[in-house]
């Protein structure tokens, strides 16, 4: 399964470059129509393979595994993040994803998006709290991620949705990703984690990328 997937990621990972932003070539499975990134992320570790929600639905919610403070041991922070898939009728169930993970801390309860007005609303747009390179200090990397919610066709105003307590422990959010385009949804992630260092010092996760998604109208046929 492993070499599976990394063979997909070299695959998926052809982008042609225009400037900052890519464009993803057709072999991703979904239909990808942006790629959500932040410019504080740290450098450490290597990008795991992407994964995305079922054909037809879009992440609604987010959990975050996050180690709490060591006092003087190595701390961590966030180490890894999940998302929760629903259909655009907010009854299919599209699964739960994660690319790479951390090994240390836990996995806190998951947040999802509300309906407004009756409509669902989906994982837009998304800003991440990352701890500077502290040179001889103790460095963490990312330590919190937190996102805006719209519906699928951007007729609703875009609201936070932050998990208890809204921050992280070291580090500070930078400024907010693009969002979606009209009639698209987050749908997919890869995450960049510094694998474990045995003696020295860790940092786990540390950057993660997403994929807005628009609807497959040829899926199925």
């Amino acid at each position: 399964m492993f070499r599976q997937n990394f063979c997909f990621l070299f695959t998926f990972l052809s982008y042609l470059s225009i400037g900052y932003s890519f464009v993803l070539l057709s072999t991703a499975p979904r239909r990808v129509v942006k790629v959500l990134k932040v410019s504080n992320g740290a450098w450490w570790g290597q990008w795991g393979p992407p994964q995305f929600c079922a054909e037809g639905t879009y992440a609604v919610g987010y959990a975050m595994k996050i180690e709490g403070g060591q006092g003087r041991g190595d701390d961590t922070s966030l180490n890894a993040i999940s998302l929760f898939c629903m259909g655009l009728d907010d009854v299919r169930f599209g699964g739960k994803i994660t690319s790479i993970q951390g090994i240390w801390g836990h996995w806190h309860s998951n947040v999802s998006c509300h309906k407004v007005e009756g409509t669902p609303t989906f994982l837009t747009a998304f800003d991440l709290q990352v701890e500077r390179d502290l040179g001889g200090g103790d460095d963490t990397g990312a330590n919190y991620v937190k996102f805006k919610c719209r519906d699928f066709a951007a007729a609703t105003t875009p609201y936070e949705l932050a998990a208890p307590p809204g921050h992280g422990l070291y580090g500070r959010t930078g400024s907010w990703s693009d969002t979606c385009p009209q009639n698209s949804a987050i749908c997919g992630l890869r995450t960049r984690v510094e694998r474990p260092l045995d003696h020295g010092d860790d940092t786990a996760l540390d950057n993660v990328e997403f994929y807005c998604c628009e609807e497959n109208m040829e899926a199925g046929k």
